[in-house]
C-alpha cells in the first residue's frame, strides 16, 4: 500500500532491552541499522501497514541487509571473548576499585577474570536475577535502568572505569537493576564463584581488592545519601 503524498512513514522498534523505541522516520531507522542498533532479525513494527516484521523483510531496508551480510563463524555468539593477553595492569587501573593495587596483584587478580566484548543494547544484567559477579567497565559506556510503569528510568551511566554488581561478592542476592550497553562495551567479569577460589588461593591478594571495592563502595554510599538528602530538601522547599 502506497503512502498518500503527505503521510508520513514511521516506525518503532523492539530492541535487545525489550523496549519499543519510536516512532521514527525512514532515515532515522536507516541511520539505526548502518549503526547496528537495528539488527536483521530486530522485529520493526509498520505502522502504515500495522505489522511487525523483522528488519531483513522490510523492502526499505533489504538493501542494506544485503551489504551487511557477512558469514558468521559456527558457534559464534553476542559474547565474544577478549584475548587477556591484550589487557595491561595499566588498563585495570583504570577501575577506581582497583588504582592502589601494584601490577602484580592486577595480573594475577585478572587470571580469576573472564573478559568480554558486548554489543550495542546488549542486555548484561537484568533486575531480579541472581548476583553472579562483578564487573569492570575497560571501555565503552553503559546505562543502569529501571523499567516502570513500561517506561524506563536512568538510574546512572557507566564508563571507563566504573564497576557494578560489586555487592554480588558479598551478597548473592537478587540483582536491583538492569545494565544496558548504550555502545558495544569492553566487560571484564569476575564471578562469585571465582572470587570465593581467588580467597581460598590467595587470600594475600583477595584482601586489598576487598579492601579497594569497600572503599568504592562506601563513596557510593556517602554519594546516594547526600543526593537523597538534597531532593528531600529540594521537595521541602518546593512545598512552602
Amino acid at each position: 500500500m502506497a503512502a498518500e503524498p503527505n503521510q508520513i512513514v514511521a516506525y518503532s522498534i523492539w530492541a535487545a532491552d525489550n523496549v519499543v523505541y519510536g516512532p521514527v522516520e525512514l532515515p532515522i531507522l536507516i541511520s539505526w541499522v548502518k549503526d547496528e542498533r537495528v539488527l536483521a532479525d530486530t522485529w520493526i513494527f509498520d505502522l502504515q501497514n500495522d505489522r511487525w516484521r523483522k528488519a531483513a523483510t522490510l523492502p526499505e531496508l533489504q538493501l542494506f541487509f544485503s551489504k551487511k551480510s557477512t558469514p558468521t563463524a559456527p558457534g559464534a555468539d553476542s559474547h565474544p571473548t577478549v584475548a587477556k593477553s591484550d589487557i595491561t595492569p595499566g588498563m585495570l587501573r583504570r577501575v577506581k576499585a582497583l588504582a592502589e593495587l601494584t601490577d602484580d596483584q592486577l595480573t594475577r587478580f585478572l587470571c580469576f577474570m573472564e573478559a568480554q566484548t558486548v554489543r550495542q543494547w546488549a542486555q548484561i544484567v537484568k533486575q531480579g536475577d541472581p548476583d553472579d559477579g562483578m564487573y569492570l567497565v575497560l571501555d565503552g559506556e553503559l546505562r543502569v535502568r529501571l523499567l516502570i510503569g513500561g517506561k524506563e528510568t536512568i538510574l546512572t551511566t557507566l564508563g571507563p572505569g566504573e564497576c557494578f554488581g560489586e555487592i554480588a561478592l558479598f551478597d548473592q542476592g537478587p540483582r536491583s537493576a538492569d545494565v544496558i550497553a548504550n555502545k558495544e562495551s569492553i566487560l571484564l567479569k569476575i564471578t562469585t564463584e571465582a572470587f570465593d577460589r581467588l580467597r581460598r588461593e590467595a587470600p594475600e591478594l583477595s584482601a586489598p581488592i576487598l579492601f579497594s571495592i569497600s572503599k568504592t563502595l562506601a563513596a557510593r554510599i556517602r554519594a546516594d545519601n547526600k543526593r537523597i538528602k538534597d531532593s528531600v530538601n529540594f521537595a521541602r522547599a518546593a512545598a512552602h
